[in-house]
């Protein structure tokens, strides 16, 4: 669901500033300690709940088979599924924490998880199930360990990634060869000014501004180790941005991509005004939707540097009554065969490293489409999370806009990088 409104949602959005009531941190699961076999060494058995997003009702058939499944495989179980809007969820989840009504096994990304880990409301699932790092790819749980907190705190559930998709038309009539295409920043710019010169400038090879995810490929490190301030702004920041203010100075990206008015570059790629563009392993499927007579031209390639992820989890609730229960139903709609199957039914990726032997996922069908799925999907053992998860909307709007002053001369690279820094700091703290 990459190329959908819906994964958009899942991937970028952020978690509201909201302070809840909680105690503090101690041991962090509590006086059950640890315990083995990803049920918490209870039985299985009892009520719990079980909280999704946005599934109903185009999954309904699925969520149900899967909860059937589990609770004849455990007599006396009963599961509640809830399913949330896909609009305001994480307003949703924070006012059922506040109010102490969060389900036993919620449906959270990351940075929707991480406000209630600060509060202790999340079960550290490590401690409570210590198989889960052999089972689970390891950005996946990579995802759900937060800085200045011990544990991981969310079963991976289903991931994406990005993939380079080229225009090979559009790469042969400008002197480009489709089957080696630009594989790092500076091929890249090579390539651009090509496409520059031959279309006489109607076409454009970049066409985004740089960001927190281009700072991390290079080797920056953007947080401190506590989570609590950005560390963005060092020389190799600095150098990445240079390079980019000389490209859109030498014209090889378009002068919108500085302004509000920019479209975007996968709408700039469908109309064929760029050659290049980034998105999830099934952008070529819905792009035959869109534009029928590209897709047949589009080829792809891997993403440049390390791949990121986008996740979503299951998270347990820390106050659980049914912890034993909780657990082995966040195991059982994540484990290798409920993920595939709803991988097939979407345009999405499982998280188990069992699922690596899928041929559904890990070979290509000969289509174009089938080679990009594969590519993508191979990426995920290689992907991580580049954006820290305290880097939210806001933020990230503050930090665009420094770097758009960067790159149309209005602020040394050096200046933006300081200033954004200051301010997203300031704004973590409020």
């Amino acid at each position: 669901m990459r190329t959908s409104s819906h994964w958009i949602r899942l991937a970028v959005a952020a978690v509201a500033a909201v302070t809840l009531a909680g105690c503090g941190l101690g041991d962090p699961n509590g006086p059950d300690g640890d315990a083995a076999g990803g049920s918490g060494g209870g039985e299985v058995k009892g009520r719990v709940s079980l909280q999704t997003w946005a599934l109903k009702p185009k999954f309904t058939a699925y969520m149900e088979g899967v909860i059937d499944a589990f609770e004849k495989k455990h007599p006396g179980v009963e599961v509640e599924w809830l399913d949330q809007p896909g609009d305001g969820y994480s307003e949703k989840v924070l006012s059922q924490a506040a109010g102490g009504t969060l389900p036993d096994v919620v449906n959270l990304p990351p940075d929707f998880a991480l406000p209630l880990v600060k509060q202790n409301m999340l079960l550290d699932v490590a401690g409570a199930d210590p198989e889960l790092d052999g089972d689970y790819v390891e950005g996946g749980t990579a995802a759900y360990r937060f800085a200045g907190h011990d544990g991981t705190y969310g079963y991976p559930w289903y991931l994406n990634t990005d993939v380079n998709y080229w225009n090979s038309e559009l790469l042969t009539r400008y002197g480009l060869d489709p089957e080696k295409p630009p594989a790092t920043l500076d091929e890249l710019i090579t390539a651009a000014r090509t496409v520059k010169a031959k279309s006489g400038g109607k076409v454009y090879l970049m066409s985004r501004k740089p960001g927190l995810m281009d700072f991390a490929n290079a080797g920056v490190k953007l947080m401190s180790d506590d989570g609590t301030s950005f560390t963005f702004n060092t020389p190799e920041a600095a150098a990445l941005l240079d390079t980019y203010r000389a490209a859109f100075k030498e014209g090889l990206l378009p002068k919108d991509v500085l302004t509000e008015t920019y479209a975007g570059n996968t709408k700039l790629f469908s109309s064929g005004t760029a050659a290049w563009t980034t998105a999830g392993g099934n952008y070529i499927t819905s792009l035959a939707t869109d534009n029928p007579s590209l897709a047949p031209k589009v080829v792809s390639s891997p993403a440049m540097g390390t791949p990121p992820l986008y996740v979503q989890g299951l998270s347990v609730s820390r106050a659980t009554k049914n912890r034993a229960t909780a657990l082995a139903l966040a195991r059982w709609v994540t484990d290798a065969e409920n993920q595939a199957d709803f991988a097939h039914l979407t345009s999405i990726f499982p998280s188990t490293k069992a699922s690596a032997s899928d041929s559904f996922f890990s070979r290509s069908d000969g289509t174009n489409a089938g080679d990009a799925k594969a590519t993508a999907f191979t990426s995920l053992a290689t992907a991580k999370m580049l954006e820290p998860v305290q880097a939210n909307d806001a933020i990230k709007t503050v930090v665009n806009q420094q770097i758009a002053l960067a790159l149309n001369g209005q602020a040394s690279s050096k200046e933006a990088l300081d200033t954004a820094v200051e301010r997203a700091d300031r704004m973590l703290k409020d």
